[in-house]
């Protein structure tokens, strides 16, 4: 165990299959990682980070195989729980340029039955954030109850919050998910939405209005993440935004996510937001450039390289 955390994420992980076309157009599936909270925490390990997990497995194969890639790249799984009656998630995936389709079997999965007794707190304590995101809350009411927990804990404990306002109608309708995310953001340190669902969710449309209404909810920082366009990062009273990376777009899978780890791993180390901003643009350009959330995410060596 880590003796400083850098980056705790709490959420859940999904084992995916990527469907890849072959020069005989059959369907074949690579296997990886995903899930939006593991997919930060990995990129966050990828650029130096210390970084932590908490989640829960099942006792199965994929659990095993999630396990095992934590373990290779570097994230503290202590605080992963294993649970012999419950399932690992999964999805499939079907990427097309820009935009990709998922189809879930994550019901009553093992991450979605994590409860507060399961949170390590003695790690969250030592962790200068704890990150986590919609989708951890939508899963279940119990996954919910858990995250409210970890962030009570979290500030009651000085450690800055994270706070990804992903959102998913097929888990929740958008009446609830606004009420739930909108009050959390209101605890956030680090805001991080990105542009298509900050629309959903605000009912504003230009970026000057997204970033106006998220500001009202007073983080430290906020990083509206707008894809093609790059992102926009306020703080102190500075809004600016930063041009993306021109890239050739194969799978968007885990852009988001690559963004908010390498994000939170140059805050960190005390970069500025700006500075951090540019870097995580970078890193997420980069991960579209191949297939599968997890094998795309650049290094710190290939970010800094690019820059």
């Amino acid at each position: 165990m880590s003796e400083d955390i850098d980056v705790i994420c709490l959420g859940e992980p999904m084992v995916e299959f990527t469907r890849v076309q072959t020069d005989q157009e059959e369907n074949l599936y690579i296997q990886g990682l995903g899930g939006d909270t593991s997919n930060c925490a990995i990129a966050a390990a990828r650029q130096g980070a210390a970084v932590a997990y908490i989640t829960a497995v099942g006792d199965d194969r994929f659990g095993g195989f999630a396990i095992d890639l934590w373990k290779k790249e570097g994230v503290d799984i202590s605080g992963v729980a294993v649970y012999g009656e419950f399932p690992t998630g999964i999805y499939f995936i079907e990427p097309s340029g820009n935009g990709r389709d998922f189809t879930y079997y994550r019901t009553g999965s093992a991450a979605s039955r994590l409860t507060s007794d399961d949170l390590p707190k003695s790690l969250i304590k030592k962790s200068k954030f704890l990150h986590l995101s919609a989708i951890s809350q939508a899963i279940s009411e119990t996954a919910a109850a858990t995250c409210t927990h970890a962030i009570n804990f979290a500030k009651q404990n000085k450690v800055r919050i994270s706070y990804d306002t992903n959102l998913r109608l097929n888990l929740w309708d958008l009446e609830q998910a606004r009420d739930v995310i909108h009050e959390t953001a209101k605890q956030a340190d680090i805001l991080l939405p990105s542009l298509d669902e900050a629309r959903a969710l605000s009912e504003k449309n230009s970026i000057e209005d997204i970033v106006d209404f998220y500001l009202d909810f007073k983080p430290e920082v906020l990083a509206l993440k707008c894809g093609e366009q790059g992102a926009v990062i306020a703080f102190e009273d500075k809004v600016e935004f930063i041009r993306p990376l021109s890239v050739n777009v194969v799978d968007t899978s885990g852009a988001g996510d690559t963004f908010d780890g390498a994000f939170l791993s140059q805050l960190s180390k005390g970069c500025s937001p700006l500075d951090s901003g540019r870097y995580a643009v970078t890193a997420a350009g980069l991960s579209v450039e191949g297939y599968g959330a997890v094998t795309p995410i650049p290094t710190k060596s290939n970010v800094l390289r690019k820059l």
